[in-house]
């Protein structure tokens, strides 16, 4: 399954893949809930970090938006790397991860519904909870400061954009996460390992696609800073469309795929 590069083959990858996510269908709730917590912690952090350092460049948004977008994008993978790491849960990773068993009959569809729901709920905790006491409680997004308004100003853009723009932005986000968690799989080190999920990561956030976990922690922040939107903005103007896009992006265009191209037996051959 491995070659002298130090790489699992993708076969073995695929493998990989089931064993972790019947791991995950096996947890119980309590150990799976928190879990994602700290996942949409951890992305939420990655947003933080990217909105600080990207809105707090004014100048460079001025003279040269492309490379804006790129340090937006170079820095917002923190979040993914330590989720994969450190062995945490992320909702959009499970719509890929969860099919390959699915695929090979050994788990059911209310077994992958249960972990999206959990999932998906504990990572929206853990988003809530990062934007209110790391966003909002830490005084970073003062009036009418730079970062303040670059936050401000990416919230609602993610809000007025029509369900079906949203929708395929979710689809090509989570394609690119779940590539970068598949690439993370093959790396045996912890550098090849990081590199392996920067680089897709990089890549959809500067591209300004939607990912539903990171937007439940930058729409929720603007709105803590003054954005003028309500929760059902939020939730039917971005965060279903994201959704439903990361659910399509995920299970149909990368789990399903390679669980079916890599199936057991076949693989071998």
């Amino acid at each position: 399954m491995s070659g002298s590069s130090g790489m699992l083959a993708p076969a073995g990858i695929v493998d990989y893949v089931e064993h972790s996510a019947l791991d995950k269908v096996a947890l119980p709730f309590q150990r799976l809930f928190v879990m994602a917590m700290i996942g949409g912690m951890f992305i939420s952090l990655g947003g933080l970090l990217a909105v600080v350092i990207a809105g707090g460049s004014p100048g460079l948004q001025a003279s040269n938006p492309g490379l804006l977008k790129f340090v937006f994008g170079a820095v917002f993978p923190l979040g993914f790397i330590a989720v994969v790491l450190t062995g945490v849960d992320l909702f959009t990773s499970n719509c890929a991860t969860q099919m390959v068993p699915l695929q090979r009959q050994k788990i059911t569809v209310v077994d992958v519904l249960k972990v999206w729901v959990i999932s998906y709920g504990g990572n929206f905790i853990g988003a809530l909870f990062t934007a209110w006491a790391f966003a909002y409680m830490t005084g970073l997004f003062k009036p009418g400061e730079p970062a303040t308004l670059y936050l401000l100003s990416l919230a609602h853009h993610k809000l007025e954009n029509p369900f079906v723009t949203t929708f395929f932005k979710g689809i090509l986000a989570n394609i690119l996460v779940c590539v970068a968690a598949w690439q993370a799989y093959s790396a045996k080190d912890t550098m090849g390992r990081m590199m392996a999920i920067w680089l897709p990561v990089m890549a959809f956030v500067a591209l300004g696609m939607e990912h539903s976990i990171a937007n439940m922690f930058f729409i929720p922040a603007a709105m803590l800073a003054g954005l003028d939107a309500s929760w059902g903005d939020f939730v039917f103007h971005n965060l279903i469309p994201a959704t439903l896009g990361n659910i399509v992006g995920g299970a149909l265009v990368i789990g399903l795929p390679y669980a079916w191209i890599y199936q057991q037996g076949v693989a071998e051959h």
